[in-house]
Protein backbone atom coordinates (compact mmCIF):
# COMPACT_ATOMS: atom_id res chain seq x y z
CA UNK A 1 0.00 0.00 0.00
CA UNK A 2 1.29 3.22 -1.15
CA UNK A 3 1.09 6.34 1.17
CA UNK A 4 -2.01 7.75 -0.54
CA UNK A 5 -3.88 4.80 -0.08
CA UNK A 6 -2.41 4.43 3.74
CA UNK A 7 -3.74 8.05 3.87
CA UNK A 8 -7.19 7.53 2.38
CA UNK A 9 -7.89 4.37 4.78
CA UNK A 10 -7.10 6.02 7.59
CA UNK A 11 -9.41 9.40 6.25
CA UNK A 12 -11.61 6.50 5.87
CA UNK A 13 -11.72 4.31 9.36
CA UNK A 14 -12.03 7.86 10.76
CA UNK A 15 -15.55 8.86 9.10
CA UNK A 16 -13.99 11.55 6.97
CA UNK A 17 -16.54 12.02 3.57
CA UNK A 18 -15.20 10.64 0.26
CA UNK A 19 -15.63 14.32 -0.77
CA UNK A 20 -12.95 15.70 1.55
CA UNK A 21 -10.73 12.69 0.86
CA UNK A 22 -11.06 13.22 -2.90
CA UNK A 23 -9.54 16.99 -2.14
CA UNK A 24 -7.06 15.57 0.02
CA UNK A 25 -6.35 12.88 -2.26
CA UNK A 26 -5.11 15.87 -5.30
CA UNK A 27 -2.89 17.75 -2.87
CA UNK A 28 -1.49 14.74 -1.77
CA UNK A 29 -0.60 13.54 -5.70
CA UNK A 30 0.49 17.40 -6.11
CA UNK A 31 3.40 17.01 -3.00
CA UNK A 32 4.45 13.66 -4.29
CA UNK A 33 4.94 15.14 -7.89
CA UNK A 34 7.06 18.10 -5.79
CA UNK A 35 4.37 20.84 -6.14
CA UNK A 36 5.72 23.85 -3.96
CA UNK A 37 2.66 26.37 -4.11
CA UNK A 38 4.90 29.41 -4.88
CA UNK A 39 3.53 31.87 -7.13
CA UNK A 40 6.77 33.55 -8.88
CA UNK A 41 7.12 37.42 -8.95
CA UNK A 42 8.10 36.68 -12.53
CA UNK A 43 4.62 35.46 -13.59
CA UNK A 44 1.88 37.81 -11.54
CA UNK A 45 1.63 41.84 -12.36
CA UNK A 46 0.27 43.85 -9.31
CA UNK A 47 -2.92 44.47 -8.54
CA UNK A 48 -3.52 47.71 -8.73
CA UNK A 49 -6.84 48.87 -10.06
CA UNK A 50 -10.29 47.71 -8.20
CA UNK A 51 -13.70 49.16 -6.53
CA UNK A 52 -13.71 51.15 -3.58
CA UNK A 53 -16.77 50.81 -1.05
CA UNK A 54 -16.16 54.07 -0.02
CA UNK A 55 -17.90 55.22 -3.20
CA UNK A 56 -21.09 52.50 -3.13
CA UNK A 57 -24.64 54.21 -3.77
CA UNK A 58 -27.21 52.06 -3.15
CA UNK A 59 -30.71 52.76 -1.91
CA UNK A 60 -32.21 50.84 1.32
CA UNK A 61 -34.54 49.17 -1.38
CA UNK A 62 -31.37 47.36 -3.44
CA UNK A 63 -29.86 46.61 0.23
CA UNK A 64 -33.14 45.02 1.48
CA UNK A 65 -33.36 42.75 -1.57
CA UNK A 66 -30.12 42.05 -1.68
CA UNK A 67 -29.50 41.17 2.11
CA UNK A 68 -32.93 39.11 1.61
CA UNK A 69 -31.13 36.75 -0.20
CA UNK A 70 -27.60 36.70 1.30
CA UNK A 71 -26.26 34.16 4.14
CA UNK A 72 -23.55 35.32 6.56
CA UNK A 73 -20.98 32.21 7.26
CA UNK A 74 -17.86 33.13 9.92
CA UNK A 75 -15.20 30.53 10.44
CA UNK A 76 -14.85 29.43 13.45
CA UNK A 77 -12.39 26.71 14.14
CA UNK A 78 -9.38 28.31 15.64
CA UNK A 79 -8.46 27.09 18.91
CA UNK A 80 -6.20 30.38 19.60
CA UNK A 81 -3.30 28.31 20.35
CA UNK A 82 -0.84 30.81 19.98
CA UNK A 83 -2.34 32.29 22.85
CA UNK A 84 -2.06 29.38 24.56
CA UNK A 85 -5.26 28.47 24.16
CA UNK A 86 -6.93 24.54 24.03
CA UNK A 87 -10.81 26.01 23.11
CA UNK A 88 -12.58 27.98 20.71
CA UNK A 89 -10.63 31.59 20.22
CA UNK A 90 -13.99 33.31 19.87
CA UNK A 91 -15.43 32.25 23.54
CA UNK A 92 -12.97 34.90 25.02
CA UNK A 93 -14.66 38.38 26.59
CA UNK A 94 -13.83 40.88 23.97
CA UNK A 95 -15.57 44.25 25.02
CA UNK A 96 -16.94 43.39 28.78
CA UNK A 97 -18.35 40.27 29.26
CA UNK A 98 -19.54 39.90 25.67
CA UNK A 99 -17.43 37.27 23.43
CA UNK A 100 -16.40 37.32 19.55
CA UNK A 101 -19.37 35.10 19.65
CA UNK A 102 -22.01 37.51 21.11
CA UNK A 103 -20.83 40.57 19.39
CA UNK A 104 -21.53 38.55 16.05
CA UNK A 105 -24.85 37.51 16.95
CA UNK A 106 -25.79 40.88 18.19
CA UNK A 107 -24.25 42.46 14.65
CA UNK A 108 -26.53 39.42 12.55
CA UNK A 109 -29.92 40.47 15.09
CA UNK A 110 -29.58 44.16 14.49
CA UNK A 111 -29.41 43.69 10.47
CA UNK A 112 -32.26 41.14 10.50
CA UNK A 113 -34.27 43.59 12.59
CA UNK A 114 -33.21 46.76 10.64
CA UNK A 115 -34.27 45.59 6.86
CA UNK A 116 -36.81 42.73 8.08
CA UNK A 117 -34.47 39.80 6.76
CA UNK A 118 -33.78 36.60 7.99
CA UNK A 119 -30.14 36.39 7.01
CA UNK A 120 -28.78 33.31 7.55
CA UNK A 121 -26.14 32.93 9.87
CA UNK A 122 -23.94 29.53 10.01
CA UNK A 123 -21.02 28.52 11.85
CA UNK A 124 -17.86 26.96 10.18
CA UNK A 125 -16.67 24.74 13.45
CA UNK A 126 -13.41 22.39 13.72
CA UNK A 127 -14.33 19.01 15.69
CA UNK A 128 -12.61 21.20 18.74
CA UNK A 129 -14.71 24.26 19.02
CA UNK A 130 -17.96 22.95 17.81
CA UNK A 131 -19.74 21.67 21.14
CA UNK A 132 -18.91 24.60 23.22
CA UNK A 133 -19.51 26.97 20.62
CA UNK A 134 -22.56 25.83 19.42
CA UNK A 135 -24.01 25.87 23.62
CA UNK A 136 -22.42 29.68 23.93
CA UNK A 137 -25.13 30.40 20.79
CA UNK A 138 -27.56 28.52 22.28
CA UNK A 139 -29.24 31.70 24.23
CA UNK A 140 -29.32 34.44 20.89
CA UNK A 141 -31.49 31.98 18.47
CA UNK A 142 -30.12 32.65 15.87
CA UNK A 143 -31.25 29.38 13.47
CA UNK A 144 -33.60 30.69 11.03
CA UNK A 145 -36.04 28.01 9.48
CA UNK A 146 -34.81 24.66 9.02
CA UNK A 147 -31.53 25.97 8.05
CA UNK A 148 -28.28 24.48 10.10
CA UNK A 149 -26.56 26.68 12.79
CA UNK A 150 -23.28 25.10 11.73
CA UNK A 151 -21.24 22.64 9.53
CA UNK A 152 -18.16 21.36 10.44
CA UNK A 153 -14.68 21.45 9.17
CA UNK A 154 -12.97 18.24 7.44
CA UNK A 155 -9.82 16.85 9.13
CA UNK A 156 -6.83 14.94 7.29
CA UNK A 157 -3.88 13.18 8.90
CA UNK A 158 -0.34 15.06 9.37
CA UNK A 159 2.14 13.45 6.59
CA UNK A 160 5.56 11.95 7.64
CA UNK A 161 8.55 14.52 6.21
CA UNK A 162 10.23 11.49 5.05
CA UNK A 163 7.91 9.52 3.25
CA UNK A 164 4.35 10.95 3.06
CA UNK A 165 2.61 8.30 5.07
CA UNK A 166 0.63 9.43 7.90
CA UNK A 167 2.04 9.93 11.00
CA UNK A 168 1.94 8.21 14.24
CA UNK A 169 2.18 9.01 17.63
CA UNK A 170 0.99 6.93 20.15
CA UNK A 171 1.29 9.78 22.82
CA UNK A 172 -1.43 11.59 21.71
CA UNK A 173 -3.23 10.19 18.58
CA UNK A 174 -5.52 13.93 18.06
CA UNK A 175 -1.67 15.02 17.23
CA UNK A 176 -1.89 12.50 13.89
CA UNK A 177 -4.51 14.50 12.75
CA UNK A 178 -4.72 18.26 11.44
CA UNK A 179 -7.61 21.06 9.85
CA UNK A 180 -7.11 21.20 6.10
CA UNK A 181 -6.73 24.76 6.46
CA UNK A 182 -9.25 27.19 5.34
CA UNK A 183 -9.74 26.67 1.84
CA UNK A 184 -11.82 23.61 3.06
CA UNK A 185 -14.93 25.79 3.60
CA UNK A 186 -16.13 24.76 0.10
CA UNK A 187 -15.39 21.22 0.25
CA UNK A 188 -17.23 21.59 3.96
CA UNK A 189 -20.27 23.21 2.69
CA UNK A 190 -21.32 20.40 -0.08
CA UNK A 191 -20.15 17.33 1.60
CA UNK A 192 -22.51 18.81 5.14
CA UNK A 193 -24.94 19.53 2.78
CA UNK A 194 -25.24 23.18 3.96
CA UNK A 195 -24.51 24.18 0.23
CA UNK A 196 -27.70 22.65 -0.91
CA UNK A 197 -29.89 23.73 2.33
CA UNK A 198 -29.00 27.32 1.56
CA UNK A 199 -29.83 27.59 -1.93
CA UNK A 200 -32.96 25.41 -1.54
CA UNK A 201 -34.06 28.15 0.97
CA UNK A 202 -33.66 30.83 -1.92
CA UNK A 203 -30.46 32.49 -0.55
CA UNK A 204 -27.89 33.40 -3.22
CA UNK A 205 -25.22 35.22 -1.95
CA UNK A 206 -22.49 34.41 0.80
CA UNK A 207 -20.77 36.93 2.86
CA UNK A 208 -17.78 35.08 4.66
CA UNK A 209 -14.81 36.03 7.32
CA UNK A 210 -12.54 35.22 10.34
CA UNK A 211 -15.00 34.99 13.96
CA UNK A 212 -11.86 36.59 14.77
CA UNK A 213 -12.31 39.85 12.72
CA UNK A 214 -15.04 41.65 14.37
CA UNK A 215 -14.64 44.69 11.63
CA UNK A 216 -16.67 42.43 9.39
CA UNK A 217 -19.83 42.46 10.25
CA UNK A 218 -22.58 42.24 8.01
CA UNK A 219 -22.53 45.23 5.69
CA UNK A 220 -26.37 45.52 3.33
CA UNK A 221 -24.40 48.23 0.86
CA UNK A 222 -22.20 45.78 0.04
CA UNK A 223 -24.34 43.00 0.10
CA UNK A 224 -26.59 45.08 -2.52
CA UNK A 225 -22.76 46.17 -4.47
CA UNK A 226 -21.67 42.43 -4.98
CA UNK A 227 -25.42 41.47 -6.18
CA UNK A 228 -25.51 43.86 -8.71
CA UNK A 229 -21.76 42.95 -9.96
CA UNK A 230 -22.62 39.93 -11.32
CA UNK A 231 -19.28 38.39 -10.19
CA UNK A 232 -19.42 34.45 -8.79
CA UNK A 233 -16.86 35.48 -6.17
CA UNK A 234 -15.32 38.55 -4.64
CA UNK A 235 -12.45 39.63 -2.30
CA UNK A 236 -12.37 42.52 0.50
CA UNK A 237 -8.67 44.04 0.41
CA UNK A 238 -7.29 47.24 2.13
CA UNK A 239 -4.11 49.32 0.97
CA UNK A 240 -1.29 47.94 2.73
CA UNK A 241 0.88 49.87 5.24
CA UNK A 242 4.35 48.73 6.86
CA UNK A 243 2.26 46.73 9.68
CA UNK A 244 0.62 44.49 6.42
CA UNK A 245 3.52 43.05 4.59
CA UNK A 246 3.68 39.68 5.70
CA UNK A 247 -0.06 38.79 5.02
CA UNK A 248 -1.57 37.46 1.74
CA UNK A 249 -2.08 39.08 -1.06
CA UNK A 250 -3.71 39.41 -4.68
CA UNK A 251 -1.90 39.67 -7.96
CA UNK A 252 -2.53 39.35 -11.51
CA UNK A 253 -1.08 36.10 -13.12
CA UNK A 254 0.37 37.00 -16.50
CA UNK A 255 -0.18 33.69 -18.32
CA UNK A 256 -4.38 34.34 -17.92
CA UNK A 257 -4.87 37.92 -16.38
CA UNK A 258 -6.74 35.81 -13.72
CA UNK A 259 -6.64 37.17 -9.79
CA UNK A 260 -4.46 35.01 -7.46
CA UNK A 261 -4.04 35.46 -4.00
CA UNK A 262 0.04 34.70 -2.84
CA UNK A 263 0.20 33.72 0.91
CA UNK A 264 3.35 34.40 2.41
CA UNK A 265 3.95 30.69 2.44
CA UNK A 266 3.78 30.99 -1.64
CA UNK A 267 6.41 33.56 -1.36
CA UNK A 268 9.90 32.21 -2.95
CA UNK A 269 12.42 33.53 -0.77
CA UNK A 270 14.40 35.70 -4.02
CA UNK A 271 10.69 37.45 -4.27
CA UNK A 272 10.38 38.64 -0.30
CA UNK A 273 11.39 41.97 -1.36
CA UNK A 274 9.38 42.36 -4.45
CA UNK A 275 6.09 40.46 -2.44
CA UNK A 276 6.89 42.86 0.75
CA UNK A 277 7.21 45.90 -1.29
CA UNK A 278 3.35 48.19 -0.56
CA UNK A 279 4.05 50.55 -3.22
CA UNK A 280 4.42 47.75 -5.71
CA UNK A 281 1.52 45.49 -4.01
CA UNK A 282 -0.56 48.59 -2.80
CA UNK A 283 -3.56 46.08 -1.12
CA UNK A 284 -3.37 42.91 1.12
CA UNK A 285 -6.47 40.38 1.50
CA UNK A 286 -8.52 40.43 4.46
CA UNK A 287 -10.13 36.95 4.25
CA UNK A 288 -12.95 38.68 3.98
CA UNK A 289 -14.91 37.01 0.62
CA UNK A 290 -18.28 37.21 -0.81
CA UNK A 291 -19.25 34.25 -3.89
CA UNK A 292 -22.32 33.48 -5.61
CA UNK A 293 -23.53 30.12 -4.15
CA UNK A 294 -25.23 28.69 -7.39
CA UNK A 295 -22.01 29.51 -9.35
CA UNK A 296 -19.70 27.87 -6.72
CA UNK A 297 -22.06 24.87 -6.44
CA UNK A 298 -22.28 24.58 -10.25
CA UNK A 299 -17.83 24.85 -10.20
CA UNK A 300 -17.71 22.28 -7.56
CA UNK A 301 -20.02 19.98 -9.82
CA UNK A 302 -17.95 20.84 -12.76
CA UNK A 303 -14.96 19.46 -11.18
CA UNK A 304 -16.09 16.54 -9.36
CA UNK A 305 -15.96 18.38 -5.93
CA UNK A 306 -12.45 19.65 -6.13
CA UNK A 307 -12.06 23.41 -6.68
CA UNK A 308 -8.57 22.34 -7.51
CA UNK A 309 -7.01 25.32 -5.15
CA UNK A 310 -3.29 25.81 -4.99
CA UNK A 311 -1.50 23.93 -2.81
CA UNK A 312 0.07 25.39 0.88
CA UNK A 313 3.00 22.58 1.80
CA UNK A 314 3.41 23.58 5.87
CA UNK A 315 6.33 22.16 7.98
CA UNK A 316 5.70 21.34 11.21
CA UNK A 317 6.30 18.67 14.24
CA UNK A 318 3.98 16.33 15.09
CA UNK A 319 3.41 17.57 18.34
CA UNK A 320 3.97 21.39 17.85
CA UNK A 321 5.28 21.88 21.71
CA UNK A 322 7.87 19.53 21.11
CA UNK A 323 10.04 20.59 18.33
CA UNK A 324 11.89 16.71 18.47
CA UNK A 325 9.06 14.90 18.05
CA UNK A 326 8.43 13.83 14.15
CA UNK A 327 9.21 16.37 10.91
CA UNK A 328 5.68 16.33 9.15
CA UNK A 329 4.06 18.11 6.41
CA UNK A 330 0.76 19.50 6.48
CA UNK A 331 -1.70 19.75 3.63
CA UNK A 332 -3.65 23.34 3.78
CA UNK A 333 -5.18 25.65 1.29
CA UNK A 334 -6.50 28.97 1.74
CA UNK A 335 -10.29 29.87 0.97
CA UNK A 336 -9.18 32.65 -1.16
CA UNK A 337 -7.29 31.23 -3.26
CA UNK A 338 -10.79 30.38 -4.96
CA UNK A 339 -10.35 33.96 -7.18
CA UNK A 340 -8.71 31.76 -9.40
CA UNK A 341 -11.04 29.76 -9.63
CA UNK A 342 -13.70 31.61 -11.26
CA UNK A 343 -14.15 33.58 -14.52
CA UNK A 344 -15.06 37.25 -13.89
CA UNK A 345 -13.83 37.15 -9.88
CA UNK A 346 -13.15 40.96 -8.64
CA UNK A 347 -11.58 42.42 -6.10
CA UNK A 348 -13.37 45.68 -3.73
CA UNK A 349 -11.56 47.84 -1.58
CA UNK A 350 -12.81 48.31 2.19
CA UNK A 351 -11.90 50.86 4.56
CA UNK A 352 -9.53 49.61 7.33
CA UNK A 353 -12.45 49.34 10.20
CA UNK A 354 -13.48 46.39 8.34
CA UNK A 355 -9.92 44.40 9.14
CA UNK A 356 -9.94 44.44 12.89
CA UNK A 357 -8.76 41.00 13.84
CA UNK A 358 -7.34 39.35 17.13
CA UNK A 359 -4.39 37.11 16.25
CA UNK A 360 -1.96 37.84 19.56
CA UNK A 361 -2.59 39.44 22.97
CA UNK A 362 -1.21 42.49 21.56
CA UNK A 363 -4.66 42.84 19.15
CA UNK A 364 -6.70 42.07 22.08
CA UNK A 365 -5.65 44.15 24.10
CA UNK A 366 -6.59 47.25 21.81
CA UNK A 367 -10.06 45.78 21.26
CA UNK A 368 -10.61 46.09 24.93
CA UNK A 369 -9.71 48.94 25.32
CA UNK A 370 -11.63 52.92 24.88
CA UNK A 371 -9.82 53.01 21.44
CA UNK A 372 -13.02 51.32 20.18
CA UNK A 373 -16.78 52.12 21.04
CA UNK A 374 -19.33 49.04 20.97
CA UNK A 375 -22.76 51.00 19.41
CA UNK A 376 -26.28 49.74 19.66
CA UNK A 377 -25.61 47.79 16.25
CA UNK A 378 -22.83 45.85 17.84
CA UNK A 379 -20.39 47.40 15.40
CA UNK A 380 -16.79 48.06 17.28
CA UNK A 381 -16.05 51.57 15.68
CA UNK A 382 -12.62 53.56 16.34
CA UNK A 383 -12.00 56.86 18.10
CA UNK A 384 -9.03 57.15 16.84
CA UNK A 385 -6.29 55.66 14.80
CA UNK A 386 -5.13 52.18 16.71
CA UNK A 387 -1.73 52.71 18.84
CA UNK A 388 1.09 50.48 17.94
CA UNK A 389 1.00 47.86 21.42
CA UNK A 390 3.74 45.07 21.37
CA UNK A 391 3.85 43.25 24.84
CA UNK A 392 6.76 41.21 25.89
CA UNK A 393 5.76 37.91 24.83
CA UNK A 394 7.54 35.73 27.81
CA UNK A 395 5.06 37.29 29.89
CA UNK A 396 1.87 37.98 27.99
CA UNK A 397 1.97 35.85 25.36
CA UNK A 398 -0.52 33.35 26.64
CA UNK A 399 -3.90 34.49 27.78
CA UNK A 400 -3.76 33.68 31.45
CA UNK A 401 -0.52 35.42 32.15
CA UNK A 402 -2.11 38.28 30.37
CA UNK A 403 -5.17 38.69 31.94
CA UNK A 404 -3.49 38.16 35.15
CA UNK A 405 -1.25 41.15 34.41
CA UNK A 406 -4.05 43.46 32.39
CA UNK A 407 -7.23 42.49 34.88
CA UNK A 408 -6.86 46.12 34.53
CA UNK A 409 -7.36 47.49 30.89
CA UNK A 410 -5.26 50.47 30.20
CA UNK A 411 -6.98 53.96 28.70
CA UNK A 412 -5.17 54.17 25.07
CA UNK A 413 -7.29 56.35 22.99
CA UNK A 414 -4.45 59.12 23.67
CA UNK A 415 -1.82 56.59 23.07
CA UNK A 416 -0.10 56.84 19.77
CA UNK A 417 2.20 53.43 20.96
CA UNK A 418 2.90 50.88 23.84
CA UNK A 419 5.46 48.70 24.42
CA UNK A 420 5.84 46.92 27.42
CA UNK A 421 9.05 45.09 28.03
CA UNK A 422 9.56 43.13 31.21
CA UNK A 423 6.60 41.66 33.84
CA UNK A 424 4.48 44.89 34.17
CA UNK A 425 1.28 44.59 36.36
CA UNK A 426 -1.22 46.96 35.76
CA UNK A 427 -3.07 48.92 38.47
CA UNK A 428 -7.04 50.50 37.65
CA UNK A 429 -7.40 53.45 35.84
CA UNK A 430 -4.22 53.98 33.82
CA UNK A 431 -4.21 56.29 31.12
CA UNK A 432 -1.35 55.80 28.53
CA UNK A 433 -0.77 59.07 26.32
CA UNK A 434 1.78 59.26 23.12
CA UNK A 435 4.42 57.13 22.68
CA UNK A 436 5.47 54.69 25.80
CA UNK A 437 7.84 52.32 26.66
CA UNK A 438 7.92 50.36 29.59
CA UNK A 439 11.57 48.56 30.14
CA UNK A 440 12.74 45.76 31.99
CA UNK A 441 15.02 45.62 34.90
CA UNK A 442 14.48 41.88 35.75
CA UNK A 443 11.78 42.62 38.36
CA UNK A 444 8.11 42.32 38.65
CA UNK A 445 7.11 45.78 38.48
CA UNK A 446 3.65 47.29 38.74
CA UNK A 447 1.97 50.56 36.89
CA UNK A 448 0.06 51.98 39.87
CA UNK A 449 -3.81 52.86 39.82
CA UNK A 450 -4.33 55.81 38.23
CA UNK A 451 -0.82 56.45 36.59
CA UNK A 452 -0.58 58.97 33.88
CA UNK A 453 2.17 57.37 31.30
CA UNK A 454 3.32 59.41 28.95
Amino acid sequence: MDALEQAQQTMREAGVHPAAIEVFSDFHAQLEGGATGLVREADVEPLTDVDRAGDLHVSEDEQRAAAAVTAVIKLNGGLGTSMGMDRAKSLLPVRGDLTFLDVIAGQVAHTRRELGVELPLLFMHSFRTRDESLAALERHQLQVGGLPLDFVQNREPKLRADDLTPVSWPKDPSLEWCPPGHGDLYTALLASGALDALIDAGMRYATVSNSDNLGAAPDPAMMAWFAASGAPYAAEVCRRTPADVKGGHLVVRRSDGRLVLRESAQTAAEDVEAATDLHRHPYFHTNNLWFDLRRLREALSERDGVLGLPLIRNEKTVDPADPDSTPVIQIESAMGAAVEVFDGATAIEVDRSRFLPVKTTDDLLVLRSDVFDLGPDHRLRARTEPPLVRLDPRHYKRIDAFEARLANVPSLVGATSLRVEGDWRFGPDVVVTGDVRLDDDGTVREVPAGARLG
